[in-house]
């Protein structure tokens, strides 16, 4: 049925809130938007560095880490992924020789990732080419009070969807 019920007989109170026209074309143009710059982005990294975008996230984070290492599951929690899907990632770097990892002496079962010397050398060299990209496909087109609006509304919509209650389904607890 889509995003919004196409009759114009008023919803019943068991009828779904269909999105009006307006709240659908600005849905569409997000999805649109968010699906375009992502794969903008992947192709950047691939080219440039053989990697894909989320790849460069688990990078970045590490390399903003003190001691340039980071708990798995806070990893995870950043990237907002699976751990299985974390454990994957980290093999791949592992192969590259851009990530180690270490068992944690306090937790048996907990491991740390640690971004090598040659990660982060990569991450240096892959660095200006990435922030161009995102600087062209998002900054430059944005005037700064659009910057500006776009920071706030994502952080909304970031917040409203991290539930802070024990147990949540979230995919970093997988």
């Amino acid at each position: 049925m889509g995003y919004m019920n196409t009759a114009p007989i008023p919803p019943s109170a068991d009828e779904p809130r269909w999105l009006t026209a307006e709240e659908q074309r600005v849905w569409r143009s997000y999805i649109e938007a968010a699906t375009l710059l992502e794969d903008h982005l992947d192709r950047q990294l691939q080219r440039d560095a053989g990697m894909p975008h989320v790849y460069y996230g688990l990078l970045v984070k590490l390399a903003e880490s003190p001691r340039r290492r980071l708990r798995m599951t806070e990893l995870a929690r950043y990237a907002k992924i699976t751990r299985s899907r974390l454990s994957h990632a980290i093999a791949r770097l592992e192969k590259n020789g851009w990530v180690r990892r270490e068992d944690c002496p306090s937790d048996k079962r907990g491991q740390f990732a640690i971004l090598t010397d040659e990660g982060y050398e990569v991450l240096r060299r892959t660095a200006p080419g990435h922030v161009d990209a995102v600087r062209q496909a998002v900054f430059d087109r944005l005037t700064p009070e659009q910057q500006k609006s776009l920071g706030e509304i994502m952080r909304i919509v970031a917040v409203g969807l991290q539930p802070s209650e024990a147990g949540a389904d979230l995919p970093w607890l997988r």
